[in-house]
This record gives C-alpha cells, structure tokens and sequence, in this order.
C-alpha cells in the first residue's frame, strides 16, 4: 500500500515538473539567445519571500557589437539596450509568473532591476538588496559570480540579464549547483575597472562580496562615469562587462580562460 501510494506521488510530482517545463518552454524563446534553469532555494531567501523556496532564473543575451563598443564607459546605446533588455525580460516573466498561476502554481515575478520588493531596509549603508538574481542562477547551475560581482553565465559570459520567477512548488533544479568560480587567474577586469573596486580574489559560497569587491566604489564611479559621458543620472559602466573573455565572439571559453 505505501509503495503504491509513494509511487503516485513521485509520478505526480514528474508530471507536474513536466508541465512547468512546458510553459517555460511555451513562454521563452528558442533562439539562441536565452537561458534559464530550476533552482532550489530553500533557506536562502530573506523573509520577505517566506513560501517561495524555488525559483526560474531567466537571461537574455546582450548585443555584442553593443557591448564591444564600451571601452571607456558607458554609450548611449549600452545605456539604451541595457534598459530595452530590462523592459523586455520584466515583460516576460511578469507573463511567465501570470502562465504560472493560471495553472495553480503560486508565483512571484522579480524584474532585473530592484525596486521596493528587492530594496533592504539597510541598502544605503550595505549596497545589498533583499533579493538577487545571480544567487539564482548559480544555484540553477548557470554560472558563477566573477572577480567584478558580474554574474558570469557558461554560455554568454557576463553579456546578459538576468530576471527571476519564484514558485512555491518543489522544483528539481535544472544542473548541479555551482559554488565557486572559474576565473581562474584572468584578471581583465580587475585591472580595467576604473573604480579600482575588485581585489582580485575568486568568489565562493563562503566568501563575502565585500572581501572580493567594493560595491561602493563601483557605484561611485559608474554613477559618476554615465554622468559624464551619456548625461544620465544612473548608475552604468560595462567595462568589466566588455572585457571579459568568457562569452565573447568566437571565444572558446576553455582555451581562453586556461591561456589567460
């Protein structure tokens, strides 16, 4: 009786992942130019999201002639993209969250850039939000976190954003969980970034970002750097973005980091 029932269960529970899969599927274009993945997330999220233990990570790739053209700063077509990319993928998973619950899932649609879901009571003193993408994504085995705090994915580097589904349901993540980087000892970015705000050290689940890279320092200079160059009061630079080798065209990601 009990190996009947178990049996039941674990089909229903197939089923269901099947289905959410499917409109994930239905919902994010097969072009090349996405990723996503299932996360576990259980004991890592603040309070605030009290109920929602799994999450979909989604992210769209950058244009790479737009990124290559940062060199000094941020352009107004960096600045514009990276605002377009941000409309479209809060679009998508506003529709992904809505697919969601019209098939009894609960869930909550997180936009790439923070608002006042994200924002910490204490963010002016830590630069810390309430929730992050990048931790979603590593726990979908997407990425890890680089040398500059970027998010850097397998397939498009750090040339990509990211936004978030979370769901009540016991999603079985999409790879393995990675917990630590494969920077190795490429330091492009620490030595471009004109904030001087990375330290050089690799990134781990048991490292704090402070001991690796200064959020201070970066926003300071970004802030400054789009002010002087594109006239925007905003936050953006895409230096470290652009010089990373992982992601870039016709990089093999392997050779390129081993040569580095």
């Amino acid at each position: 009786m009990w190996g009947c029932w178990a049996t039941t269960a674990i089909y229903n529970f197939n089923l269901m992942q099947m289905k959410i899969e499917n409109i994930v599927r239905k919902r994010i274009p097969d072009d090349g130019q996405h990723i996503w993945g299932f996360a576990n997330l259980t004991g890592l999220l603040h309070r605030r999201f009290r109920g929602y233990d799994y999450g979909i990570v989604i992210g769209k790739k950058l244009d790479d002639g737009i990124v290559d053209s940062v060199i000094n700063g941020p352009t107004m077509k960096y600045c514009n993209h990276y605002i377009d990319t941000n409309n479209y993928l809060a679009g998508l998973v506003k529709e992904l969250a809505e697919d969601l619950r019209a098939a009894g899932i609960k869930s909550l649609a997180l936009n790439p850039t923070p608002n006042e879901v994200y924002r910490a009571d204490d963010y002016d003193r830590t630069l810390r939000h309430n929730f992050s993408h990048k931790m979603v994504a590593t726990r979908a085995g997407l990425g890890w976190i680089g040398k500059t705090d970027l998010f850097i994915s397998k397939k498009f580097g750090p040339r990509l954003r990211l936004a978030s589904v979370l769901v009540d349901y016991p999603l079985k993540p999409s790879n393995p969980p990675i917990d630590e980087s494969k920077c190795g000892k490429c330091n492009l970015c620490v030595e471009a970034c004109p904030a001087q705000a990375a330290t050089g050290k690799l990134w781990n689940i048991h490292v704090d970002r402070d001991e690796f890279y200064s959020a201070r320092k970066c926003k300071e200079t970004a802030s400054r750097l789009t002010l002087e160059r594109i006239d925007r009061d905003m936050r953006l630079c895409g230096i470290c973005v652009s010089v990373c080798p992982v992601g870039k065209p016709r990089t093999k990601f392997g050779k390129e980091l081993n040569s580095v």
